[in-house]
């Protein structure tokens, strides 16, 4: 099962992507009102709504199916709380967030650090975050294959924690069981086929595959 989160982050940084492939689709916060303008059914919204005026909330409870509202001072940011209440419903699932990067630097490191969180970190494998250059992907202890996306140019293992016996393989900047002592972003490798493969023995590892945006984007 596929379930697509909307944060309030602007839709111009969003990707391209078919909304056919989401079973089941969470506005957060703005996000909602923006999916909304797109002609988007919302299956469940949730925030504390704070950044739309009332009148834009209003449409919000008219139209979304289940509306989750929150306290403005809370323990979690609303996207937590979205993400908390997708996987409640749906543990087995496949999240994908989008409008979560760009704008305000303490509101993507929040949602780039997801899943350490405890509440998360079970399902770190299951969160993806999309914008229009950016698709980042976590992975705990083990060893991977992943696939070149399409359009995307480079290729980046963040490691957000310390990692231990690190090993980089079929990419052009290769490592060979390294420990990694500090968070480090090993940045601007790239695919030398249609697929990389990686290995580390403990930590958690964010991999980002980019690209730049040409003049026409």
């Amino acid at each position: 099962m596929n379930i697509l989160l909307v944060a309030g982050g602007s839709p111009k940084e969003w990707p391209q992507f078919s909304l056919e492939q989401f079973d089941f689709i969470i506005g957060i916060d703005r996000g909602s009102l923006y999916s909304l303008e797109r002609g988007w059914k919302l299956d469940l919204a949730v925030g504390d709504f704070d950044s739309l005026r009332q009148e834009e909330f209003e449409r919000v409870k008219k139209e979304v199916r289940e509306i989750e509202q929150a306290q403005a001072e809370k323990d979690f940011t609303d996207t937590q709380l979205a993400l908390m209440r997708a996987f409640e419903k749906f543990p087995e699932a496949e999240m994908t967030i989008i409008g979560a990067t760009g704008g305000r630097a303490d509101h993507f490191l929040s949602n780039l650090w997801l899943p350490l969180e405890p509440e998360f970190q079970a399902f770190a494998s299951q969160i993806q975050l999309k914008d229009r250059q950016n698709s980042i992907t976590y992975y705990g202890p083990g060893s991977y294959s992943i696939t070149k996306e399409v359009g995307m140019t480079y290729l980046a293992y963040c490691c957000l924690t310390p990692v231990n016996n690190l090993t980089l393989t079929e990419s052009k900047y290769t490592l060979d069981h390294v420990d990694v002592p500090i968070p480090t972003s090993y940045a601007s490798n790239e695919f030398v086929g249609n697929s990389a493969s990686f290995s580390f023995d403990s930590g958690m590892i964010a991999v980002i595959q980019s690209r730049d945006l040409n003049k026409k984007s």
